[in-house]
């Protein structure tokens, strides 16, 4: 260093080279640009996923239109108000619209299953009678079960309250456990509904929305609405218990076709209504699909 000189002079030896100073923004700026090449992938991941759940839910969505004209003019048709129609041609036309029905029923649960995970689906709750409720769906179904056919009954419970909840999503919830039993029902098989006044003892170590019942019996005051769907079908094993509320999740059962989703609404619209959902089996003497709705200024009738 030279007399007076303000700068420190460092002999270089050919070939060599100085690093850049390492400032603090400097570092800054090679820490983001390593968190976005570390993160980046998984980003990109997430977003091709949501432009693919944006395509298939658009692609759902332009179905129903022609879906629900080739339903009303099958309905049209059977009707004969165009003129009779035979047997054979009858036959035909019934086995159309079932074909119809189940494709609307896809459609309609990929769609609800899309506007969930996006956050475009509200409850709206309101006081009324889950037994009425439960009776209006069961109607609707008794002809798909009658067609199989599979015996069909509905039990309420007359002790049930008037209680706070969303009508058309308990009738979705329902509906998609009913199908899920009918699929699975052989000809000749039994499925009961039936709705319970209940203690619910919750456990903040569950999983929300999802977990076995362990109180049974309890002379506890009923908190809780329960609604249950048994079947006589194959039943499910006990390692696959929690994981068919998960989202397209199908196990081999034969006649499981579909989107694996039902189950998966069904325990989102369940923990809308901060209830839970679960499944009491033994492999090889059915299932029964159990779920719990909060009584949340409930009245008792009378």
């Amino acid at each position: 260093m030279s007399k007076g000189s303000d700068s420190l002079t460092v002999p270089v030896s050919e070939g060599s080279s100085v690093a850049p100073d390492r400032t603090p923004a400097d570092l800054e700026r090679r820490f983001s640009s390593f968190e976005s090449s570390a993160l980046g992938p998984a980003a990109r991941r997430r977003e091709d996923s949501r432009r693919r759940d944006e395509a298939l839910a658009s692609a759902a969505h332009e179905l129903t239109t022609p879906l629900g004209i080739i339903a009303g003019y099958t309905d049209l048709l059977l009707s004969e108000r165009h003129g009779p129609v035979t047997p054979q041609q009858r036959e035909i036309l019934e086995e159309s619209r079932q074909s119809c029905q189940r494709l609307q029923r896809f459609v309609e649960s990929f769609l609800t299953f899309s506007a969930l995970e996006t956050g475009n689906i509200r409850a709206h709750f309101e006081r009324g009678d889950l037994n009425q409720c439960l009776l209006e769906i069961s109607g609707y179904w008794r002809s798909q079960f009658a067609a199989k056919p599979v015996s069909f009954s509905f039990f309420p419970d007359d002790q049930l309250p008037l209680l706070d909840f969303d009508y058309d999503k308990v009738q979705h919830i329902v509906s998609n456990l009913l199908e899920n039993a009918l699929k699975f029902t052989p000809s000749g098989g039994t499925v009961w509904l039936s709705t319970w006044t209940h203690f619910w003892e919750r456990r903040s170590a569950e999983k929300p929305g999802i977990g076995p019942e362990r109180r049974k019996g309890s002379r506890l005051a009923p908190n809780a609405a329960r609604v249950t769907v048994a079947d006589t079908g194959p039943g499910i094993d006990p390692e696959f218990q929690q994981e068919i509320f998960d989202d397209f999740v199908q196990l081999g059962h034969e006649g499981s076709k579909g989107t694996g989703l039902g189950l998966a609404i069904a325990r989102r619209l369940v923990q809308a209504h901060d209830g839970k959902i679960w499944v009491d089996s033994v492999p090889g003497h059915g299932a029964k699909f159990s779920f719990l709705v909060p009584f949340k200024g409930a009245v008792v009738s009378g």
